[in-house]
């Protein structure tokens, strides 16, 4: 495939609502040493995306300026010989930023091939919530076979991909979701449990439907507003994973001895700044226990609408409306 000179992107002047997001051009980078250029034929919509362009999530130093976490499409050069994948190889893969254009360059180590039976919008909705799954609920939550886990936001791209993964790995899931859409959308991906968070109080059933003792880990994107009735949910040795902070970050008055009393542990991390190495291990383990489940057909993305590239800033607004179930997907090329 001919490699242009310029390419078009997704680009916004300032922070501001989906409106400052336009239709831009730049020059098509190029791949240095372990890089890949990738002619992107899809990307994918994630809320970090909404939270840059609010002026509300710095982007790391070194990092692409420009919006977009991951995409899907052709690999047309690569930087050197050594990054295992050759001109022509379908891949998707975890951007570090610029992926809302026809052209990004990705660490080799960030992008995984296609699985099976994809296309490129099914393939451009896995890198970001897959990543941050697994890293958040299996290697740093250490879910195991017969846990309990409560996912909040059920019905998101996160709550979506955690409610398979959880039950595909034995695990018993149980999420919050508001809506009646998405509790039987949650129900059908295989959650145990589906709470409206608009008409009952999560911490209230859990702890009736667990018996009083609690669920083992909870994968959070409230923040503040949930935290205490998260601690109060957890069982003995209970895990809680933060991941974004919806409802605040700051928690006024807090009790820290029940921390102590129920051995509980806290964790919180974004995707974005963890370094190149630690995103190649997660893609490691990616490839090999979770792409042979997606081949096999047990767990797959949820895909909610497709908007061509121009539209960003309508995606960006159902992102913002929270009516979407699973993932909201740029068509951006073909091959």
């Amino acid at each position: 495939m001919p490699i242009p000179s310029q390419m078009n992107h997704i680009a916004f002047s300032g922070p501001g609502g989906p409106q400052v997001l336009h239709l831009a051009t730049a020059l098509v980078p190029e791949p240095v040493g372990g890089e890949l250029l990738i002619h992107v034929e899809a990307a994918g919509i994630n809320r970090p995306d909404v939270l840059q362009r609010s002026g509300h999530y710095p982007v790391p130093p070194g990092a692409n300026q420009h919006l977009g976490l991951e995409v899907a499409g052709e690999v047309v050069a690569v930087g050197s010989a050594d990054t295992g994948f050759k001109v022509g190889d379908k891949v998707c893969a975890l951007t570090n930023g610029g992926g809302y254009a026809t052209h990004v360059t990705v660490p080799a180590t960030q992008a995984l091939p296609w699985p099976k039976g994809y296309d490129a919008i099914r393939a451009a909705a896995l890198p970001e919530t897959y990543f941050t799954v697994w890293a958040n609920l299996f290697q740093m939550g250490h879910l195991k076979s017969g846990d309990t886990v409560l996912l909040h936001g059920g019905g998101s791209g996160i709550g979506t991909t955690a409610t398979q993964l959880a039950r595909e790995f034995g695990a018993h899931p149980f999420v919050t979701v508001g809506s009646e859409s998405k509790r039987e959308a949650c129900l059908k991906l295989g959650a145990e449990l589906v709470i409206n968070h608009r008409e009952q109080d999560f911490q209230k059933v859990i702890l009736e439907h667990t018996q009083g003792r609690g669920v083992d880990v909870i994968l959070d994107i409230m923040g503040a507003v949930y935290f205490a009735r998260n601690l109060a949910s957890l069982a003995m040795d209970g895990r809680l994973l933060l991941l974004a902070f919806l409802g605040g970050t700051t928690v006024k008055e807090f009790n820290l001895a029940q921390i102590m009393a129920k051995r509980l542990s806290i964790t919180g991390s974004a995707m974005r700044p963890r370094t190149t190495k630690e995103k190649a291990v997660i893609a490691a383990e990616l490839k090999a226990k979770v792409w042979p489940v997606l081949e096999a057909g047990r767990c797959a993305p949820v895909i909610h609408a497709v908007f061509p590239l121009a539209k960003a800033a309508d995606a960006h607004r159902l992102m913002e409306s929270s009516d979407h179930i699973g993932k909201i997907v740029l068509q951006v090329g073909a091959a």
